[in-house]
């Protein structure tokens, strides 16, 4: 992975990578409070988290992920008296997959005409998907995406709509920056049939 800031430090430029997870992985962030403290450094402090998490999955087997309350509560046990010199956040999400039927995605050229090729590949997703009512709430919002990622982007734009228990809708482009509250890289998601 390329080095970069930590979460939520603003102000740095990033490289976004993207990795594929299988259907059942999970994902375990932490800040460093979790791996380092006075009594050993992160290097070490990662290592025993690595052998911590090997153990426990080693519990439930290779077809059964443990659960996610669990293993959090393992991993946290890890953690003598003297480990607690700093705050400590951690957060576990699982992959459950997602069907190829349920994903759309293309790449836009970042020139005038990608807003408009966007709404109308979007909107023949959301008629193969059964989902028209959401045609104009969609529309709209890929529109305002994809038009902010434009004027940022060099490279190709990218767009994926999600159908699971809700439609997520994901714009993506090659800045640096990162995302603010003016607009850039804003992630949406609405109950299949609600309004945005």
């Amino acid at each position: 992975m390329p080095p970069g800031a930590p979460i939520g430090v603003g102000g740095d430029d990033f490289e976004a990578v993207d990795l594929d997870a299988p259907a059942g992985a999970t994902l375990l962030l932490y800040t460093d409070g979790l791996v380092e403290s006075r009594l050993r450094d992160g290097v070490t402090g990662i290592e025993q988290l690595r052998e911590r998490l090997a153990a426990t999955a080693q519990l439930t087997g290779p077809d059964h992920s443990p659960p996610l309350e669990a293993l959090c509560d393992d991993v946290l046990d890890m953690l003598g008296p003297g480990d607690r010199d700093d705050d400590i956040a951690l957060l576990a999400a699982r992959f459950d997959g997602i069907a190829p039927s349920d994903v759309a995605y293309w790449f836009l050229e970042p020139e005038e005409q990608a807003p408009g090729r966007a709404r109308r590949l979007a909107r023949r997703a959301l008629v193969r998907w059964g989902l028209e009512e959401l045609s104009d709430s969609v529309e709209l919002l890929v529109s305002e995406v994809v038009t902010n990622a434009v004027r940022y982007a060099e490279r190709p734009v990218t767009l994926r709509l999600l159908r699971t228990d809700v439609l997520r809708c994901e714009v993506g482009d090659d800045s640096p920056q990162l995302p603010s509250s003016g607009g850039r890289g804003i992630r949406t998601r609405a109950d299949a049939g609600s309004s945005w």
